[in-house]
């Protein structure tokens, strides 16, 4: 009650409601002329339960179906924006993955359905600099119209000139089929994005997803258990047939290939890269039975994915890829051959051509700017400088061929395209992109989010549950 106490403290003439945001807006039959806020930031890991099962059928029931991979602030604004009246109007502050996240794109589309005028305005200085994640700004107005536009104002920072800066006009057609419902790229000219443009409907260019197919490595559910040291495996006499070496995080891959020496040289360190490798069917060895009934092996049998999956010791997905690609980095992600006949866990991307003959062709087009600025594109940043590529984004990488002619003037446009989109993520161009390696190492930085240490709701106690304060005034 704490937080509903300073908000009646602050606007001591308005209603305040301490409530969970969504059962309230089911039940009441008040309407308004104006909204305006910062939403709640809740990440779906832990937007659950009954809150988000009503938020999500609130959004059905309105037109709007998200994502099992839905945060809390898109459905937040769906239903706030049903509470106006017609014409009314809402301001709020937003993350910048509205300008890229697949859950962000419903919700855009919700707006220009709904509203006469959307406008939504990048800042690319933080808003608060004390956390990791952008922060954007949106205004709608005119609630119960429709446009055909989406006013997008890329600015520095935030101060009192942001009136008066000019709007790019954002076809919605063109932001839907061009751009795959992304903002970001408007973020480039009109001239970078036409040549970006130009070279992917050029036969000079192809998807990486026409040459390679691109997937997530194997995932143990306890990775202290499954991966065994060379003098571990010695002492539970563990046979070399159940043993493969995995590459475990981008951190120990070199810059180009993974050679055998590379691999014995992590042998020789006594690393925990071998990979404890059992079929289900086999009949295991006494050695193997007694490790996996250790007190390691009992707890590990525990773990979510271990004993969702049988039998719980064998781990699913194992694969040899032809390549690695790190899939969170900093200045670009890295492409690494694989010589050594090594798999890789999820920290990874395993990536296997459908031509033999392609290697090649990829390892050069890796190389080109035009793979540098599809990166910036289709991928989308994390916090923190990060760029992150998920298989799907990946797939849409375009690669040149060796000594194809791109469109006069691109290799210009595409390196000023590239400096462009890294400064908007904060990226120290000079850091190591391999040193990026797992979602874990990024916790601290990525779920410390949108919330102004200034809001009334910031202090409510059950915050995970939605019981923050609201006020919406008349």
């Amino acid at each position: 009650m704490a937080a509903a106490a300073i908000a009646c403290e602050r606007a001591p003439c308005a209603d305040v409601h301490h409530y969970d945001f969504f059962s309230w807006a089911e039940s009441t039959n008040e309407r308004f002329d104006c909204a305006a806020g910062n939403p709640p930031f809740i990440r779906y890991q832990t937007f659950a339960g009954d809150t988000r099962k009503r938020a999500l059928r609130l959004c059905r029931d309105l037109g709007v179906w998200f994502s099992g991979l839905t945060t809390s602030w898109a459905p937040f604004l769906v239903v706030t924006a049903s509470l106006l009246r017609p014409g009314g109007r809402m301001a709020f502050v937003v993350p910048a993955s509205i300008g890229h996240a697949p859950h962000a794109a419903p919700l855009v589309e919700y707006l220009v359905g709904r509203f006469d005028e959307v406008r939504i305005v990048a800042v690319r200085r933080k808003l608060f600099p004390h956390l990791s994640e952008d922060c954007w700004l949106l205004f709608a107005d005119g609630f119960g119209g429709a446009t055909d536009h989406i006013q997008f104002v890329p600015v520095e920072r935030f101060d009192d000139t942001l009136a008066c800066c000019p709007a790019k006009l954002v076809s919605v057609d063109e932001w839907r089929h061009d751009w795959n419902r992304r903002l970001r790229p408007y973020l480039l000219s009109r001239a970078e994005r036409s040549l970006y443009q130009e070279a992917a409907r050029s036969e000079s260019c192809a998807r990486f997803g026409e040459i390679a197919s691109v997937g997530i490595g194997y995932v143990t559910g306890d990775n202290e258990f499954f991966h065994l040291r060379p003098s571990e495996a010695e002492h539970w006499q563990i046979p070399q047939r159940y043993l493969h070496p995995t590459v475990r995080n981008g951190r120990a891959l070199p810059s180009q290939a993974l050679a055998s020496g590379t691999v014995d040289e992590w042998f020789q360190s006594d690393k925990p890269v071998l990979l404890l490798r059992l079929p289900k069917d086999a009949d295991l060895p006494r050695t193997v039975r007694k490790y996996l009934d250790s007190p390691r092996g009992q707890a590990a049998r525990c773990a979510y994915k271990c004993r969702n999956r049988k039998p719980w010791y064998s781990v699913p997905d194992v694969r040899v890829p032809t390549f690695f690609l790190t899939y969170m980095a900093g200045a670009a992600p890295s492409l690494v051959r694989n010589n050594a006949a090594a798999t890789c866990t999820n920290a990874l991307h395993a990536v296997d051509l459908h031509k033999d003959e392609d290697a090649d062709r990829l390892v050069h087009g890796w190389q080109s700017s035009c793979l540098k600025l599809s990166c910036e594109i289709e991928g989308h940043p994390l916090g923190g400088g990060v760029l992150k590529l998920e298989p799907k984004e990946a797939a849409r990488l375009l690669l040149p061929s060796p000594g194809s002619a791109l469109p006069v003037g691109f290799e210009r446009e595409a390196c000023n395209a590239v400096s462009t989109l890294r400064k908007w993520r904060h990226c120290d161009q000079s850091a190591d992109e391999r040193y990026v390696v797992s979602a874990p190492q990024l916790v601290s930085k990525t779920r410390r989010l949108e919330w102004s240490p200034d809001s009334s709701a910031f202090g409510a106690e059950p915050f995970r549950d939605l019981d923050y304060s609201i006020r919406l005034s008349e």
